[in-house]
Parts: structure tokens; sequence; C-alpha cells
């Protein structure tokens, strides 16, 4: 998810609720009284309210607090984590299992992540999935899987990659770009190995969802002049040209994106059923689909991401634009931003905005928690019965500047 220079991006980032039968009790007989309220419908109970927030375990930002933690640490972390959001209120909890073609399960596919260890490819010595889903089953939360499908390398790793990661079993599929390195859109065997990934952790762990963000194409590294540098994808670009391709860069770029998006929720419903697929983009639509005055970076043209088609075409179970701007922020308008993707959204999929919560901090900048209560409020208004999810949980687990109390006595008492 990107958090950094967000807003200078920016400024340059359900379950509905059935009403209850009537009665059926038999109608009176002319001589009785009529009968008073009973037989008239009951009022529709309140929509359940879909509450969730992001675990990070990139660059360990939620979990685990440190590389090289204790496995009985690190699972006294689980619950406790658990636990704060089961006590403030949440129902769901979104937990990154696969930060940068590595796993935070056992798997054969990918080597364990070193955001555990310390080191890539190092057993943790117990199975973190399969601990988060049952600490959370134990207390009513979901858990949904995140999967960056494209990055490869994070800016922050420390440890050599394993003999198992992909940048060293198919280099071929990776490119280095800025400080990272990413797996290349392009490349139609990277592609299928991610959808190998997906389908083995849904195989074998009962999860309620998988969730991929706004990491498509890479995020823009620019040189020393602030100019954009391309994404190096010159040998994927040339065999689709070799192979008769008609698309221009940019379209085949998106294609490529559409591609995995729609064989994704396609592979997750053929897996498990009632399983669901949610995305969470950049939070401006494409520059054409935008209200007036809502102005910044488009991640149509610099992510490759299609989002409105994905709406359209109902390749995804519920969107969550990421929404990390204050409400008084009029060139990216909270309320006016929420209104456009419900208008792009023709088939009605659940719309749980992102709430940038980590945005209340120890620092002069810091949000209130008074913001994140009021863009809930405005959720509730514009969209009743949809949802959130905070980014990200260590926020609401450190109660900074009392946000877990506040949301724990007002909107979720």
């Amino acid at each position: 998810m990107k958090r950094r220079d967000l807003l200078g991006l920016a400024t340059a980032p359900l379950l509905a609720a059935c009403g209850t039968p009537p009665s059926t009790q038999p109608t009176p007989p002319p001589e009785a009284a009529p009968a008073p309220a009973a037989s008239a419908p009951l009022p529709a109970p309140p929509p359940r309210e879909w509450r969730a927030a992001w675990v990070a375990t990139v660059a360990n930002i939620d979990w685990p607090s440190r590389r090289g933690l204790g496995a009985e640490a690190q699972q006294a972390e689980i619950r406790g984590l658990c636990d704060a959001a089961a006590r403030t209120g949440l129902n769901a909890l979104i937990l990154q299992v696969r930060a940068s073609a590595d796993a935070l399960y056992e798997s054969t596919l990918e080597p364990w992540s070193e955001v555990l260890t310390g080191t890539q490819g190092r057993h943790p010595g117990y199975d973190p999935l399969a601990v988060w889903l049952d600490e959370a089953r134990a207390r009513g939360l979901e858990l949904h899987a995140w999967f960056n499908p494209y990055r490869a390398r994070h800016s922050t790793a420390r440890s050599a990659p394993a003999d198992s990661h992909l940048s060293r079993s198919h280099p071929g599929w990776v490119r280095r770009y800025g400080d990272q390195l990413w797996v290349d859109p392009g490349e139609p065997a990277a592609a299928e190995h991610t959808l190998a990934v997906v389908r083995d952790v849904l195989s074998r762990y009962a999860l309620d969802g998988v969730h991929i963000d706004d990491y498509f194409y890479p995020y823009p590294v620019q040189d020393a002049a602030k100019a954009d540098l391309d994404f190096p994808d010159e040998p994927s670009w040339q065999a689709h040209v070799a192979g008769g391709g008609a698309l221009d860069r940019a379209d085949w770029r998106r294609d490529n994106v559409n591609r995995l998006v729609q064989r994704l929720y396609a592979l997750v419903h053929e897996v498990r059923p009632g399983a669901r697929l949610g995305i969470s983009p950049f939070g401006l639509p494409r520059p054409d689909a935008r209200p007036p005055g809502i102005s910044g970076f488009s991640q149509f043209d610099k992510l490759f991401a299609d989002v409105e088609l994905w709406l359209r075409e109902g390749w995804l179970d519920y969107l969550a634009p990421q929404l990390y701007w204050p409400r008084a922020q009029v060139p990216q308008a909270f309320e006016t931003l929420l209104q456009a993707w419900r208008a792009l959204n023709p088939l009605g999929r659940p719309i749980h905005p992102g709430l940038f919560t980590s945005r209340i901090d120890a620092t002069p900048q810091s949000w209130q928690p008074e913001e994140i209560l009021g863009q809930i409020d405005s959720i509730r208004r514009l969209s009743p019965g949809s949802g959130h999810i905070h980014f990200s949980m260590a926020a609401l687990a450190q109660n900074r500047r009392g946000i877990a109390d506040a949301l724990r006595r007002g909107p979720y008492a």
C-alpha cells in the first residue's frame, strides 16, 4: 500500500440485513378485536457494518513487531492484536501474507519471509497463518489474506534472497526499478506462478477472502530532475510485439493487470466458494471519470490499473479505495470521492473505503481521532450498511490519541 509521499501524489492517492418477515398469525374473526401491531411487519434490523483493519507485515509495520522475535513472542503478539481488534469492535482483519514473493505460511512455492526471523527462507518454528486463523476465529473475526502480486523485494529487506526466491529461481521475470525488485506483469509465466500461489493458500487455509492492494505496476520512480523513469519491461514488451500484439504499450500494460484480476476473481470463487476477492486501489478514479474539482495522481495512467473496468465487469467482491485525505482537503474531498466510486459501480459491489487511521500519531501533523470518526459518519450517511478498513491495525492496538476508545464508545458502541 502506498504510504510514502501520499499527500504529494494526491496533489500532483454487505451484508444487507434481511427484514424480518411479517407475522403469520391468522386473521381474527370479525367479532374479535383487531390484533394490535403484532401482525404488522417488524422493522428491519440495522445492517451489519464491515469493520476491518489491515495488518501489514512488510517492514514489520504491524506484525511481528521486529525481525527475529521468537515464535512464542510472535504468537503472543497475534493474540494481542486479535484481542485489540475484537475489543475495539472490528469484525475482520486483512493479513499481509505475501509482501515480496515470500510467505508467512507453510509453502513449497515461495520462501519464508524475512520479517519473521530476519533471514529469508528460515522456518519460524510454527505456521503463522494457521495461528492467525485460529485466533481470529476464536474472536469471531473474519480473516482475509493480503497478497502483493508484483513486488519481489522491498527496500527495507536486509537478508540475502533464498535460493527459492523468484529473483534467483526465475530472474528473467524480475526487474529492478528504483531500490526495489518487481515481478514483470508482462511475463505470462510469472502471472501463472502468482495464481498458483493464491490457489495453494486458498486450498489449504479456510480463509474468508483474498485481498490485493494498490501496487500493480509500481508507483513511478523519478530521476534527479524529477522526471518519471519508465518501468524496465522491454523484454516482455518486445515479446508482445514479436508475437503480433496490436495494443500500444500503455494498453498492453493495463491488459496484463486486467487479465490477472479477472483470473484471480474466477480462481477465488472456484477454489473456495463463499470467499471474497477484495481490491484496495489508490483513491482517485481515472481523470475522465472524476467529479469537478477532484485532481491528483492517475493510477490509470501511472499504475496501469483500470479499476473502473473491474467494477463494471464485476471482477471483485468489494472495493476499498484508499481515501487517505482529510474531509476538508478539497482536491481530494472525502465525501465527493466516496460518491464518485459509488456512481462507478453499476453492479452494486460493496464499497469499503480505506481510512488513514495511522495518520494519527505523535507528530505535530497528526490527525485528531475526530477526523476518522467523521469519515465513518460520512460513510454511514452516504452508504449505509457498507463498511470501511483502517490502515492500519497498529494505530488501533496502540490506541493512538484514544482512537480505539473513541471508536468503541462512539460509532462501534
